[in-house]
């Protein structure tokens, strides 16, 4: 029987040993109506809690009598070198975690040699993360019913150098996170709880509403009305700005457009996997957008190895949704995945301490990949498979 252990109480980020201690510690710096915002699913949060259980369940067969002394877990994603198979997902709204919190995330991707994909709903403008933080940049991209927003992202994103773009294609009808949802007495407007629990927080509040101000979204703010240029305004009218109309046709026309590497997020079917592929997009995302659109769905993880014998080896496969340890990165890598993408990972991280905070999840992740390499008897990510996992 397993010793019974204290929660973690720790207050200092430099001090948390995992992803989830980073999270706890989240948990006390900002508010609850921040916090909830980036953890919760939505409805019952079936395929939240699916996500974490479906990578839980693989168990690995490692080899052993391995000299892995020489290990390493660079990569090779869209023929340029990264110095692991990490990529920082898109997320928006994460100007209410920490003030220039966009620009902190991408610091901490080119630091560590991986890239950062800037949420479209972000709240630093594109052009300041290529210009503060540089390294590899990703743009994601909702199509949104005034298309005149896409084709702003798109050249804006071209003329800052971005590396791909990255098309959110399962968030055309907003998903229903009620726990978010109960934070608000009206649209915009805080409950008499969380103002007290807003009040209980000085340090996020002088670090985020002090003296900057509400968080605005940077992207498009000249196309949203003045009362939702905010982020607390915004999200409001957010749901009703997305196109509900959006097909396979959106990506014919995106892939004329952007002459650089297109990825569409948000594939969970061989089917649409092989039409993504076959309309020449260079890589597809396997995700369920964390939990956080369509209840009782399946985990990426499942579907994933499906997926990577039929497209594999004509795109690159990144996966997301649920992803806090170094060895849950490479028991994708083991079942096809190129990369992952992690998203609540390094936003705790973020919200915990920062830019400092961000990169000291990505050494928490890292540091796992290295150990559990070495553990399974593998001397880089190209040696992972099939054979190391145990059959169910």
């Amino acid at each position: 029987m397993p010793l019974k252990r204290k929660n973690y109480s720790g207050k200092n980020f430099n001090n948390a040993h995992s992803i989830e201690e980073l999270h706890k510690i989240a948990c006390r710096r900002i508010p609850n109506f921040a916090l909830e915002y980036v953890v919760g699913g939505a409805e019952d949060e079936a395929t939240l809690a699916w996500n974490r259980e479906a990578l839980k369940a693989i168990r690995f067969i490692p080899n052993t009598l391995v000299d892995t002394s020489s290990r390493h877990q660079r990569i090779k994603l869209f023929e340029q070198d990264s110095r692991s198979p990490l990529i920082i997902a898109p997320t928006g709204l994460n100007g209410m975690l920490h003030h220039n919190a966009d620009v902190a995330l991408a610091k901490a991707a080119a630091k560590n040699g991986i890239p950062f994909c800037l949420s479209m709903v972000s709240n630093s403008s594109l052009e300041g993360v290529a210009e503060d933080a540089g390294g590899r940049l990703w743009m994601q991209l909702y199509v949104m019913i005034n298309r005149d927003i896409t084709r702003n992202i798109l050249a804006r994103a071209e003329e800052a150098g971005y590396e791909a773009l990255v098309f959110t294609s399962d968030a055309n009808v907003f998903g229903n996170r009620e726990w978010d949802q109960r934070n608000y007495r009206a649209p915009a407007k805080l409950t008499i709880r969380n103002l007290i629990d807003v009040a209980l927080h000085p340090r996020w509040a002088f670090d985020v509403l002090v003296p900057h101000g509400v968080p605005r979204f940077e992207n498009i703010v000249k196309f949203m009305p003045s009362e939702a240029q905010s982020a607390s305004g915004g999200v409001a009218i957010f749901p009703k700005l997305f196109a509900p109309n959006i097909s396979w046709q959106d990506v014919e026309w995106l892939r004329e457009k952007w002459p650089r590497k297109l990825v569409i997020k948000g594939i969970l079917s061989v089917v649409d996997a092989m039409r993504a592929t076959e309309l020449g997009c260079d890589g597809i995302i396997v995700s369920n957008h964390g939990g956080r659109q369509l209840d009782g769905c399946v985990s990426p993880i499942e579907v994933l190895p499906e997926i990577a014998d039929a497209v594999g080896k004509q795109t690159a496969i990144i996966v997301d949704s649920g992803f806090r340890r170094g060895t849950e990165v490479l028991k994708a890598m083991a079942l096809g995945a190129h990369a992952v993408m992690i998203g609540r990972a390094t936003l705790f991280g973020l919200a915990a301490g920062g830019e400092a905070g961000a990169n000291h999840a990505l050494s928490i992740l890292t540091t796992e990949i290295d150990r559990s390499l070495g553990q399974l008897g593998c001397n880089s990510v190209a040696e992972l498979g099939p054979h190391l996992l145990a059959k169910n």
